[in-house]
């Protein structure tokens, strides 16, 4: 499997570009934006590598965070790699993670090949995961303790929306900081309360 091709840009066609990497010219699928690259520059993309019966195809992307996503999104039942290239076409990464981390299913529709079920099944099974992304970027986490994104995912793994756990974090303040346990017995503790009032 290749991880990462470094080498010459060949040029695009049909969507593809090529990038040559010690006398060998691979067709490389991309975002939209990398097809402008000028001509003999060097580049440098991260790569999927896409196995089928009757093809091998390979996907690069300029940042690692683009491979993430993009695999996040194919991680979703129904989402090829084609159809997830064509959800990094549609807008910037940021933008397209608040938008599904917000529950808004509107830009994914502008995909060629996503109609609204799908569009909402993306935001379904990925909303969670990318609002706990979110919730961890460095400028928010110095409000939480060290344990709280692993609070977070046990209790999203309970069943708990990601927002709604943060929230709970947050009421609680600094009880049971220096223990696990202790904070998502709180946490837990809280979100009861809540639920029952």
């Amino acid at each position: 499997m290749i991880g990462k091709l470094t080498g010459t840009w060949g040029g695009s066609e049909d969507g593809m570009g090529l990038v040559e990497v010690g006398g060998v010219g691979y067709c490389v699928r991309v975002p939209f934006y990398t097809l402008t690259t000028p001509l003999g520059s060097l580049v440098s993309l991260f790569i999927h590598t896409s196995v089928r019966e009757d093809a091998l195809d390979l996907f690069g992307f300029a940042t690692q965070e683009e491979l993430s996503f993009f695999r996040q999104l194919t991680s979703v039942s129904g989402v090829g790699p084609k159809t997830a290239l064509g959800v990094l076409n549609v807008s910037d990464i940021k933008s397209l993670k608040r938008s599904i981390a917000a529950g808004d299913a509107g830009a994914l529709t502008k995909v060629f090949g996503i109609g609204k079920k799908s569009a909402e099944r993306i935001v379904v099974e990925l909303r969670d995961k990318l609002s706990l992304e979110q919730s961890t970027k460095p400028q928010e986490a110095s409000a939480l303790s060290g344990y709280d994104g692993e609070v977070i995912e046990a209790l999203m793994a309970l069943g708990y929306r990601a927002d709604e756990s943060r929230a709970a974090l947050r009421a609680i303040g600094t009880e049971g900081q220096d223990n696990i346990k202790e904070r998502l017995g709180a946490a837990l503790k809280r979100m009861g309360a809540r639920n029952a009032a």
